[in-house]
Formats: C-alpha cells, sequence, structure tokens
C-alpha cells in the first residue's frame, strides 16, 4: 500500500469496475505478486505526467513490471481492440447509460493535435501548417465530452 497519493490515481472502487476485465488478460499459472490496483495506477501516471517509463515513481511496481502489464493490455486482440480500450468503451458505455442515455452514441466530435516529440522518435513527420515537427493525435467524444477513440500517428 503506498502512502502517498497522486493526482492521476482512481480510487479501487472505480477500480473495482474494470478489475475483472484487466485479470481476464492472464493466464491462471501462478499466483500474481504484485496489486494491479497499483500497476493500473502507475500507468495512469505515466499517461498524465508523459514521463519515462524508468522514471516512475518508486512506491509503485516496478518499471519493468508496469510496462509488461501495459503491453499485454494494449495488444489488440482478434477484433482489434486492445483491453485498454474495451475497458473505455465500458466506461463510456456505463456513463452514458446512468445519465439516462443510450450506451452507444449515434455523433462523435473528432479534433486533432499536433504534439512535438525528439528527433529520435519511431512516428514522427512535419505539420506544415503549424510548424510542428512530432506526432498528432486524434480525439473523439460525444456530445457530453466522454471519450469513444483516441488514436495518435506520424504527421504527414
Amino acid at each position: 500500500m503506498r502512502k502517498k497519493k497522486y493526482p492521476s490515481d482512481i480510487s479501487r472502487e472505480q477500480f473495482e469496475q474494470i478489475r475483472p476485465l484487466l485479470e481476464s488478460m492472464r493466464k491462471k499459472t501462478k499466483p500474481r505478486t504484485v496489486d494491479l490496483y497499483e500497476v493500473f495506477c502507475a500507468v495512469l501516471y505515466l499517461l498524465k505526467s508523459g514521463c519515462q517509463w524508468r522514471m516512475l515513481p518508486g512506491e509503485y511496481p516496478k518499471w519493468r513490471t508496469v510496462q509488461s502489464y501495459f503491453a499485454q493490455w494494449s495488444k489488440p486482440d482478434q477484433d482489434g481492440v486492445s483491453l485498454l480500450e474495451r475497458a473505455l468503451k465500458n466506461q463510456v458505455g456505463a456513463a452514458r447509460t446512468r445519465q439516462g442515455r443510450n450506451a452507444m452514441t449515434s455523433f462523435l466530435i473528432v479534433d486533432a493535435q499536433s504534439v512535438k516529440n525528439t528527433d529520435s522518435a519511431d512516428h514522427k513527420g512535419y505539420d506544415a501548417g503549424k510548424k510542428v515537427s512530432g506526432i498528432k493525435r486524434h480525439i473523439a467524444v460525444d456530445t457530453q465530452g466522454l471519450p469513444h477513440a483516441i488514436a495518435t500517428q506520424g504527421l504527414r
């Protein structure tokens, strides 16, 4: 149990809603030695802060463990949807249902943002309109601002 809470953390109650989905990815070969909640919070910290894997605070599980779980959760299945995407869609559907709306939206708003990255990045390009060398992020949200899809690509 960590002593320090980070702004990127979610509550244990929120995590319990997605725990079964995250646990379904693992083959039951030996007992788990890390707390999945801590691993998930470490992934959220990394995504929120943008730090390198090796710079995760020591209060989280080892960075290699967190990176391994993230790689498994991000891998697309036979339908091309990762476990993290499936968790996002489940949570968005539940939030829309709580608002008295249909779980599936019929209208999405798409926006893009050009973001600078390093010269050594694998995916990179140049946005001549904004004069930015880097990647482009795309996000699709519904009329309530709930995210439905997130994608990045190198600029062309």
